[in-house]
């Protein structure tokens, strides 16, 4: 297994994933990361990053029926291993610490 320290597009990647509960597939990876970051988002980016995060065993994915709307084609869906979740929650953690460090008076007057 490579290292399980991830980037922020790989977190997103992994958090969409995540809640998404069996039903993540790349199109709709991009489709949901775009709606709740505003991001523009490449399929081809996405696609890099599910094999990175496959490589690095933090993902793991399957192939799903074939469909007529697909032209015969099967759609392959991924969910977060073990080692994916805990990577996930070292980021929120890590991400919390530095959030609780940061004094009140940096965020005065911001709505």
């Amino acid at each position: 297994m490579k290292g399980t320290n991830i980037g922020e597009f790989e977190e997103l990647v992994l958090l969409t994933i995540a809640s998404q509960i069996d039903q993540a597939y790349s199109v709709l990876i991009c489709d949901e990361i775009e709606r709740v970051t505003g991001r523009k988002v490449k399929l081809g980016v996405v696609h890099s990053v599910l094999n990175r995060l496959e490589e690095k065993e933090l993902i793991a994915s399957k192939l799903g029926e074939a469909t007529k709307v697909r032209g015969g084609r099967r759609k392959r869906f991924f969910e977060v291993s073990q080692t994916g979740k805990a990577a996930l929650l070292k980021a929120k953690e890590q991400r919390d610490q530095l959030w609780s460090n940061i004094p009140d008076v940096v965020f005065d007057g911001i709505s």
